[in-house]
């Protein structure tokens, strides 16, 4: 069993036995989607909601949402997954920090959590289970095998999703 570790801003896949981590999410949003049948699955740790808000001609894609998600499910369907199977479990989108009324930087968390769940229903894959939102940090353990995703908070609790 491997253990592979995603960053902020990137996306891995593979499959059981192995284990995908990410660490720390904030306001950040990490997506777990899964194929049941075949184990197969991948995480995307996106740090920002859209992509089109941002007129640099080279983004790093792995960044937003909007196109993170698509471009995992398809690295995931080369690789052997039905799409049509695949199924998501979110978590993160904090708001960690206490900032002043109408800040733009105090919503990141609650856009992040919008626009991955767009962009989920606009594919059709089901969010089967979430745990977003709070003020507080978040680190995710994908299990391949059994599709479960174990969501340790910074305040010590662990949940199962």
């Amino acid at each position: 069993m491997g253990n592979l570790v995603v960053e902020i801003s990137d996306y891995k896949s593979s499959k059981n036995p192995d284990v995908i981590i990410t660490y720390a999410l904030g306001s950040c949003v990490g997506i777990c989607l899964y194929d049941n049948q075949t184990k197969r699955g991948g995480m995307a740790h996106i740090m920002l909601p859209n992509s089109k808000e941002f007129k640099i001609q080279k983004i790093n894609r792995m960044k937003f949402a909007d196109t993170a998600i698509p471009d995992l499910v398809e690295k995931l369907k080369r690789e052997g997954a039905n799409i049509t199977r695949l199924t998501a479990k979110i978590a993160g989108g904090a708001q960690m920090f206490a900032l002043q009324k109408g800040s733009p930087l105090g919503v990141i968390g609650d856009r992040n959590i919008a626009s991955t769940k767009h962009t989920l229903q606009a594919m059709r894959i089901p969010i089967v289970s979430e745990d977003t939102g709070k003020n507080y940090g978040r680190t995710l353990y994908f299990d391949l095998e059994t599709g479960l995703v174990r969501v340790q908070s910074l305040n010590n609790t662990t949940n199962i999703l």
